[in-house]
C-alpha cells in the first residue's frame, strides 16, 4: 500500500517522501490502519526493523492538536539510544507539520536543560523511564492530558528491571488513554501488563509469536571452548565485507575480543557497561558510519542499538535465554534484507541450541569451520574483485603515471599481477599456511559407544553445570555465587531475577554470570566487587509477598539442601528411616 492510501495528513506524506518512503511496510499498513480508525488499545508483535516507529509514530503525528499548548502523547522506550533516535525519527516525520514539540527526556543528560526544552512546548515526549518518572514526581511533566502512551520494545524493558517504574507512569495517566505496546516476544510479564493495564486491546502480529525474522539464516559452528577466537577470526576472514556485531557474555570477555580483534588488523571496537557516555557514543558514531566492521557489545550494552544494513549477527556466547536470541538475531535481516546469525559452540550447548531452535521455530543449521585454503581463496578474489571494481580518477593520477611506468617497466604483466597479488595476500597466506581443523567432530548415532547409547536420566542444567569444574568454564571474570530463597514456585525465572536485582539495588549495569533456577530456591552469580553493595541492599525485601534471604554461597549448597529437602518430605508422609539389620554372627563350634 502507498502511504498517500492510508488517509495520513499531506504534509505528513511530503516528509516520507523526502526520506524516500514510498510504501507501507507490513506492520505499519495495519497499525496506521487501527490507530486512525478507532481509540482501541492495541498489541504489535513484531521485530526490531519491520517499521515499528512510523507504524505508531505517523498516526501519533497525525492527531497531535498543534494549538492545545500540552502534552497529548508520551513515547517510553528502555535506552537513551533508542529515545534520541525515535525522537529523532518523529521529528524527520513532522518536517512540515508546523507547531509540533517532540522532546527526549533521558538519563545521562543534564536535566534542567530537558526540562527547559518541555517549558517551551511539547506535544510528543519520548523519554526512558526512569527519566519520564523523575520528572513526573517534580512536575515538571504533566501528563494528565496524554491521549496515547507507546510503550516500545516492552519486554526490553522489563528484562532491565523498569517494571515498577511502568506501573508507576501508568498509574497516573488518565483512564481514557489510548495505550500501545509493541514487543518482539510475549514472554509472561508483558501478558501481565496487557492484562492490568489494557482494555480489549486488538493484536496485531507480523510474523508469528516469539520467532525470528523469516529473512535471517541461523548458523552453528562447533568448536572446542578454546578454540573460539581462531573461529571468530575464520568468519570474519571468510566475510570480507562483514557488517555486524559480535555479543559475548561479560563486560571484560567483551573487551578482551575486542583488543585482540584491533591488534590483529581488524576494525573492530568494543561497547560495554564501564565506557563513558562520551565514549559509547564516539564508538557508535564509528560504527554507523561504517568505519567499524564489528563491534563487540554485552547484551546490556547493546541494548537500544539500531543501526541498519548489519551483515551479520555473532554469538560469541550463546545466551541464558531464548528471547534473548530473538532479539539479537533481529537486528540483522531488517527492511525485507537478508542477513545471518552465527552461534560458535561446544558440544555442551547442543540442548540450548535445540531449545532455541524450538523457541523460534527455525533450524540452526550446522555448518563447518572454514580451512584456511578457502579463506584465502575468498580473500584473493574479493581483492580482486574490488581492483577491478575501483573508481579511476584519471586527472588525479596523471601527474603520477610516468614515473610508475618508468619504475615499474621492467615488469612483464605476468610479473606485475603477481607482484601486486603477493603485496596484499602475503598476510592471509602466512597466517594460514598449515591451518589445523578448528572443527569438533559432531557424534552420529552410528558412531556412538554402547555407554552413550544407552538410556540415562537427563541431567538437569545445574547438575551439569556442577559437574563442570569452575576453571574450565567459558566466562571469564571474578564472579561471587548467590544463594536466594525464591524458586520457580515463587514465580521466579532468568528474566524476573534479573530484573528483581536491578530494581533492588537500583543500579543496571551490575554484570550477572550464571543463573540457577530450583523449585524453592535459586542461585546466581554477580561481578564480585557489588557483593557488599547487593547484600545490605537486600534486607527486608519480598517478592511477591515472600520475604527474600540472599547471602553468599558455600561449595554445592544446593545438595545438602535437596537432601534436606527430600528427608522432610519423608518425615511429612510418615516414613520411617530404616536401619540397616545386621544378622547375629554364628557360634564357631568347638
Amino acid at each position: 500500500m502507498k502511504f498517500e492510501e492510508t488517509g495520513l495528513n499531506p504534509a505528513i506524506i511530503k516528509g516520507l517522501h523526502g526520506l524516500g518512503f514510498e510504501h507501507t511496510m507490513p506492520v505499519q499498513e495495519k497499525v496506521i490502519e487501527a490507530m486512525l480508525q478507532s481509540q482501541s488499545d492495541l498489541i504489535g508483535i513484531a521485530q526490531t526493523g519491520t517499521g515499528k516507529t512510523a507504524a505508531y509514530g505517523l498516526p501519533i503525528i497525525h492527531l497531535v492538536e498543534p494549538k492545545q499548548k500540552k502534552v497529548q502523547a508520551l513515547i517510553l522506550t528502555p535506552t537513551r539510544e533508542l529515545c534520541i533516535q525515535v525522537a529523532d525519527d518523529l521529528k524527520k516525520f513532522a518536517k512540515y507539520m508546523k507547531g509540533i514539540g517532540i522532546v527526549p527526556v533521558y538519563g545521562g543528560a543534564r536535566i534542567d536543560g530537558q526540562i527547559h526544552e518541555l517549558q517551551k512546548g511539547a506535544h510528543i515526549v519520548v523519554g526512558t523511564p526512569g527519566r519520564l518518572g523523575d520528572l513526573i514526581r517534580r512536575r515538571k511533566l504533566d501528563i494528565s492530558s496524554i491521549t496515547t502512551i507507546v510503550l516500545d520494545e516492552a519486554d526490553e524493558m522489563l528484562s532491565m528491571g523498569f517494571k515498577d517504574e511502568l506501573d508507576a507512569i501508568l498509574t497516573v495517566t488518565p483512564s481514557t488513554r489510548q495505550t500501545l505496546l509493541f514487543s518482539a516476544t510475549m514472554p509472561r510479564e508483558i501478558a501481565e501488563i496487557a492484562e492490568k493495564q489494557m482494555h480489549d486491546p486488538v493484536e496485531i502480529v507480523i510474523g508469528r509469536r516469539n520467532m525470528g525474522s523469516d529473512d535471517v539464516k541461523h548458523y552453528q559452528y562447533m568448536v572446542n571452548a578454546s578454540d573460539r577466537y581462531k573461529a571468530l577470526k575464520r568468519i570474519a576472514d571468510i566475510n570480507p565485507d562483514i557488517y555486524g556485531i559480535v555479543f559475548c557474555r561479560t563486560r571484560r570477555e567483551t573487551k578482551e575480543v575486542a583488543d585482540k580483534l584491533i591488534a590483529d588488523g581488524y576494525n573492530a571496537d568494543s561497547l560495554h557497561g564501564d565506557l563513558s557516555q562520551v565514549q559509547r557514543d564516539h564508538v557508535m558514531k564509528r560504527f554507523r558510519s561504517k568505519n567499524l566492521q564489528m563491534l563487540v557489545a554485552t547484551d546490556v550494552a547493546a541494548r537500544g542499538i539500531d543501526v541498519n544494513d548489519l551483515t551479520h549477527i555473532i554469538n560469541y556466547n550463546l545466551p541464558d535465554e531464548a528471547e534473548t536470541y530473538i532479539h539479537r538475531s533481529g537486528r540483522t535481516g531488517r527492511a525485507g534484507k537478508k542477513g545471518a546469525c552465527l552461534s560458535i559452540i561446544h558440544s555442551r550447548e547442543k540442548g540450548k541450541i535445540k531449545n532455541i531452535e524450538r523457541k523460534i521455530q527455525k533450524p540452526i543449521k550446522p555448518v563447518l569451520i572454514p580451512s584456511g585454503e578457502e579463506i584465502c581463496q575468498k580473500q584473493l578474489f574479493n581483492m580482486i574483485d574490488k581492483m577491478e571494481k575501483v573508481a579511476v580518477d584519471e586527472t588525479k593520477i596523471e601527474p603520477f603515471m610516468a614515473v610508475i611506468y618508468k619504475k615499474l617497466e621492467w615488469l612483464s604483466r605476468e610479473e606485475l599481477i603477481k607482484h601486486f597479488v603477493s603485496l596484499e595476500f602475503n598476510r592471509f597466506l602466512t597466517y594460514y599456511k598449515d591451518a589445523p581443523d578448528l572443527n569438533v567432530k559432531r557424534k552420529g548415532k552410528k558412531e556412538r559407544t554402547e555407554f552413550q547409547t544407552r538410556e540415562r536420566r537427563p541431567r538437569s542444567e545445574f547438575q551439569e553445570r556442577e559437574r563442570i569444574p569452575r576453571s574450565s568454564r567459558d566466562e571469564p571474570g571474578e564472579f561471587t555465587r548467590f544463594f536466594i530463597s525464591v524458586g520457580s514456585l515463587n514465580g521466579v525465572d532468568p528474566s524476573s531475577l534479573i530484573g528483581l536485582i536491578n530494581q533492588t539495588t537500583r543500579k543496571r549495569d551490575i554484570e550477572i554470570g550464571k543463573i540457577e533456577i530450583m523449585k524453592n530456591f535459586s542461585f546466581f552469580e554477580v561481578d564480585s566487587k557489588f557483593t557488599e553493595r547487593l547484600i545490605s541492599q537486600f534486607e527486608n525485601t519480598e517478592y511477591k509477598g515472600n520475604n527474600v534471604v540472599v547471602e553468599v554461597a558455600q561449595d554445592k549448597p544446593a545438595t545438602s539442601v535437596r537432601k534436606n529437602k527430600k528427608k522432610e518430605k519423608k518425615e511429612k508422609k510418615g516414613y520411617a528411616l530404616k536401619t540397616k539389620k545386621t544378622k547375629p554372627k554364628k557360634r564357631a563350634k568347638s
